[in-house]
């Protein structure tokens, strides 16, 4: 059942004193501790990622907000994140991975400022057959 209020009813009844302003404030206070609080536990798997060096990071990182969504992508990023999977990628070596990943990491903890530069790889063009073939 819902009741009409008439709309010369004060909400705040009594005089607004410093205790009034006081649990304003407070109240404030922990509204911006509370959705404090919660954007760094979504940013907690990818800024883990990222410390550990860990050739997903960006990706971890992406899931980790995404968790704001629903709580599984969050838990599975944050398991994610400690575990290091074991990439074998054939386009290049153990060294030259390392060096892919401390770069990709750099770009992550980069300033925002920057625009960032994409480098696409031109395609290698093949030699022609030979004629008599």
């Amino acid at each position: 059942m819902i009741r009409e209020v008439p709309a010369d009813v004060d909400l705040i009844t009594g005089p607004l004193d410093i205790y009034t302003y006081l649990m304003f404030g407070f109240l404030l206070m922990a509204v911006v501790a509370f959705f404090s609080i919660v954007i760094w536990i979504l940013g907690l798997p990818g800024k883990i990622a990222i410390q550990r060096h860990h050739p997903h990071a960006e990706t971890v990182k992406i899931m980790g907000w995404a968790g704001a969504l629903a709580v599984i992508p969050w838990i599975h990023a944050f398991i994610w994140a400690f575990h290091d999977s074991v990439t074998v990628d054939i386009r290049r070596f153990p060294d030259a991975e390392k060096k892919a990943i401390d770069e990709e990491i750099a770009q992550l903890t980069a300033d925002d400022t920057k625009p960032a530069t994409v480098e696409i790889d031109k395609p290698t063009r093949l030699p022609d057959p030979p004629a008599n073939a």
